[in-house]
């Protein structure tokens, strides 16, 4: 069952309103998956299929930030961001790209572009990286708390990327962050393989559920291997995060 992000995750605009978020996506599917996921963080989101339509859009909806896709069906993304910034806007704005369209990311932000991610990417990624541009703009949303989550001695900063187990750093690929980042947002609740695949792996990914398993065991040993253990697999329901046994309890 979904239930909304703890307070202390949740991000607003100065007035307490919610965050507006722009989605820029001719995939149907792509926009509504997104649309639900910012709406499951509390944001008030709209989504367009083409350049045109999100020009309009970001007149009459102004959005705090932009997932704008570079290929569109009329004006390309690119097109799209370099209007926006002649007519004065500094929305910030992720860019979607092909997983291997390099030259499309240095265009796009070299075209005033605040960050990407290449397709496909996880959702919990994309939530992050815009989290992020709206922290670090200056014209927008407060926080209601730092970027760490905590679970026992287990550190991990959703700006920095970084993770760290009783002080010491653990150094971890993408997928690994985003996977021990579902498990950490979710402390003592078992998670099934169907959940941590739609999570992490998101919209196009197999379904192969053997390569939740796979990541799990790198995790651990990057986690748990010498210590006392934290992630847990409960058989034939799923995984779970928790302090390790012998931690005082608050």
């Amino acid at each position: 069952m979904t239930t909304t992000p703890p307070a202390s995750l949740k991000l607003t605009r100065p007035d307490g309103s919610p965050v507006r978020a722009l989605v820029v996506d001719d995939e149907a599917p792509l926009g509504d998956l997104l649309r639900m996921a910012l709406r499951y963080e509390g944001w008030d989101v709209q989504t367009a299929a083409n350049g045109q339509d999100a020009l309009a859009l970001a007149r009459t909806f102004t959005p705090d930030v932009i997932v704008l896709d570079i290929m569109l069906p009329d004006l390309d993304g690119v097109q799209v961001l370099q209007r926006l910034r002649a007519a004065g806007s500094d929305v910030p704005v992720l860019f979607l790209t092909a997983k291997d369209a390099v030259d499309d990311r240095v265009t796009g932000l070299t075209a005033g572009g605040d960050d990407y991610v290449t397709k496909p990417f996880s959702l919990d990624e994309v939530i992050a990286r815009l989290r992020g541009l709206l922290r670090r703009s200056a014209r927008i949303v407060s926080a209601a708390t730092d970027p760490e989550i905590r679970v026992g001695d287990l550190v991990l900063n959703e700006e920095t990327y970084e993770v760290q187990r009783a002080g010491e750093p653990v150094a971890l690929t993408a997928t690994e962050f985003e996977l021990l980042r579902y498990l950490m947002r979710n402390p003592r609740r078992v998670l099934s393989k169907a959940q941590i695949l739609d999570r992490v792996w998101s919209y196009d990914f197999g379904g192969r559920s053997s390569i939740v398993e796979i990541y799990i065991s790198y995790l651990r040993k990057k986690i748990d291997e010498g210590r006392d253990a934290m992630i847990h697999t409960v058989r034939g329901v799923g995984y779970t995060i928790k302090p390790p046994a012998t931690e005082p309890t608050a």
